[in-house]
C-alpha cells in the first residue's frame, strides 16, 4: 500500500490507459460486428445450402443483405452431403423476417469476389422459419463466374462472341449518350419485368406443378411419334399459309396496338359496369330462387291458355294480318298528322272547357251574383233571338231589314265609296228603270 501511495499518479495513469484501451478496443470490435455475449442478445441463425461456396470467407465481414440493407453476417461455411452449407447470423431484431419460402443468392460486391448473400425473406403465406432452419438447394443460387460460361462454348462460338463484342464496341464508340438514352427508355420494361418475375416467384408452387405437368406431357408425346409428326406436318402447312399472307398479317399486326388501346379503354369502362353488376347479381339471387316457384304456379295458367292461343287468338291474328297490312299506310299518315291533330283537339278542348265553365253556378243556384257559363248565356241569347225575330213571312221567320233613301243619295254614296254598291246590294236598284234607272228620277 505504501508503494501504491508513493506511485499513485503512475498507477492512476496506467488504470486510465487501460480503461481507454478497453473503450477503444470495444468500439473497434463493435464496428467489426463482434457480438458481446453478456451484453448483446443471441443472434437469429439460419442456414442456406449452396452447390458451391466459392469465395466465401467467414469472419471477413461478408454480410447478409435484404433489399441492399445489412441484416446479418456470414459466420460459417461447411460441407454437408457433398454441398456447402453456409450459416447466416441475423440480428435479433430480424428474427421474424425469414419465412420458409425464402431464397438466397450469392453475389459479389466487387470484381475481387467480395461476396455477400442477397436474402429474399419470402412471403407471408409461408410460416416463419425457426432458428437453425436450412434453405434447400432449390431456394439458393451461387455466383456464376464468367469462365464457367465461356468454358461451355466451343472455339467457333467463342470466336463469334469475340467478333460480336468487338462489333458492338465499334458500333457504340462515341455513342454512349445514345446507349444511355436507349437504356433509360427500357426502364418501364424493366419495371414490368420485375412485376412479372415477382409474380412468378410468388407462384412457385404453381410453377412446380406446371413443370411436373410438362414432364408428363413430354413423356406422353414421346409415345406418340406418328401423331406428333402429323401435327408438325399440319403446323408446317399452316405456317406456309401464314407466310403467303404475310402482307395481311403485317397490316394486322400494325393495327394491333390501336386495337389493344381501344380494348383497354373499353375494359376500363366495363370495369365500372362490372363493379355495379356484382352487387346487382348478388341482390337478384333471391329473385332467381323465387323464379322456380313462380314458374310452378304459372304452369296451370299456361296450360289453360295454350289451347286458347292455338285455337282462337292465332287464327284471329292470321285473318287480321291483311287488314293490318292495308291499314299500315293510313296509320303511317295518321302518325304524320298526329302532332297537328293533337294541337287541334287541344284547342277544341280548351274551347269547350271555356264554354262549359260554370264556376260556382250549380253549387249556389240561389246565390246573388251567380256566375253562369257561356252555355247558359248562349241558350239565353237563342231564347231572346226567338222573341226578337218572331215575325214570319214568305221569306222565313227572320226579321226583315230595309235600307231607305233617295236615288240621288244612293248615287252619291256609291260614287264616294264604290264598294258599298256590292255590300248593300244597290246594283239592282240603281240599274232598274223602274227605281233609279232613269237619271231624271229623284
Amino acid at each position: 500500500m505504501r508503494v501504491l501511495r508513493k506511485h499513485r499518479r503512475d498507477f492512476l495513469a496506467i488504470v486510465g490507459l487501460l480503461s481507454l484501451a478497453l473503450l477503444v478496443g470495444g468500439y473497434i470490435l463493435s464496428n467489426q460486428r463482434l457480438r458481446f455475449p453478456l451484453i448483446e442478445p443471441k443472434p437469429y441463425t439460419v442456414k442456406a445450402a449452396f452447390t458451391t461456396a466459392q469465395a466465401i470467407t467467414p469472419g471477413q465481414g461478408q454480410t447478409v443483405r435484404v433489399a441492399g440493407i445489412r441484416v446479418g453476417d456470414i459466420t460459417r461455411a461447411e460441407l454437408v452431403d457433398g454441398h456447402a452449407v453456409v450459416t447466416l447470423e441475423l440480428d435479433d431484431k430480424y428474427r421474424d423476417l425469414v419465412h420458409t419460402d425464402a431464397t438466397a443468392l450469392l453475389r459479389p460486391k466487387t470484381g475481387l469476389k467480395d461476396m455477400f448473400v442477397e436474402l429474399d425473406p419470402g412471403t407471408g403465406r409461408a410460416p416463419l422459419a425457426k432458428r437453425g432452419f436450412t434453405l434447400p438447394l432449390s431456394s439458393t443460387l451461387p455466383d456464376v463466374n464468367p469462365d464457367e460460361i465461356l468454358s461451355s462454348l466451343d472455339s467457333d462460338t467463342r470466336a463469334y462472341l469475340q467478333l460480336l463484342l468487338k462489333g458492338a464496341g465499334d458500333g457504340l464508340k462515341g455513342r454512349s449518350d445514345d446507349l444511355r438514352d436507349v437504356l433509360r427508355r427500357f426502364e418501364p420494361t424493366y419495371r414490368d419485368l420485375s412485376r412479372v418475375t415477382g409474380t412468378v416467384k410468388a407462384r412457385r408452387a404453381d410453377l412446380r406443378h406446371l413443370i411436373f405437368s410438362l414432364n408428363r406431357l413430354n413423356h406422353e408425346l414421346g409415345a406418340k411419334d406418328d401423331d406428333l409428326a402429323q401435327l408438325v406436318g399440319n403446323a408446317s402447312r399452316v405456317f406456309r399459309a401464314l407466310s403467303s399472307e404475310r402482307t395481311n398479317v403485317s397490316s394486322t399486326v400494325h393495327e394491333l396496338p390501336g386495337a389493344l388501346k381501344q380494348a383497354t379503354r373499353a375494359l376500363n369502362r366495363v370495369e365500372g359496369v362490372a363493379d355495379e353488376l356484382g352487387p346487382t347479381t348478388t341482390r337478384m339471387r333471391p329473385v332467381v330462387r323465387a323464379l322456380r316457384e313462380a314458374n310452378r304456379r304459372t304452369q296451370p295458367f299456361a296450360t289453360e291458355a295454350a289451347p286458347l292461343l292455338r285455337d282462337a287468338i292465332r287464327p284471329f291474328v292470321r285473318e287480321a294480318r291483311p287488314l293490318a297490312r292495308a291499314a299500315s299506310p293510313a296509320v303511317a299518315d295518321l302518325v304524320k298528322g298526329e302532332p297537328g291533330l293533337t294541337r287541334t283537339f287541344t284547342v277544341f278542348n280548351h274551347f269547350f272547357n271555356m264554354l262549359a265553365a260554370n264556376p260556382n253556378g250549380r253549387e249556389a243556384p240561389d246565390k246573388p251574383g251567380r256566375d253562369e257559363g257561356y252555355l247558359f248565356h248562349l241558350g239565353w241569347v237563342g231564347h231572346q233571338s226567338d222573341n226578337v225575330f218572331n215575325n214570319a213571312d214568305a221569306h222565313g221567320p227572320g226579321r226583315p231589314l230595309t235600307l231607305g233613301g233617295t236615288c240621288t243619295t244612293f248615287r252619291g254614296t256609291v260614287e264616294q265609296q264604290p264598294e258599298l254598291e256590292e255590300l248593300l246590294n244597290l246594283t239592282g236598284a240603281l240599274t232598274d228603270p223602274a227605281v233609279c234607272g232613269n237619271k231624271g228620277t229623284g
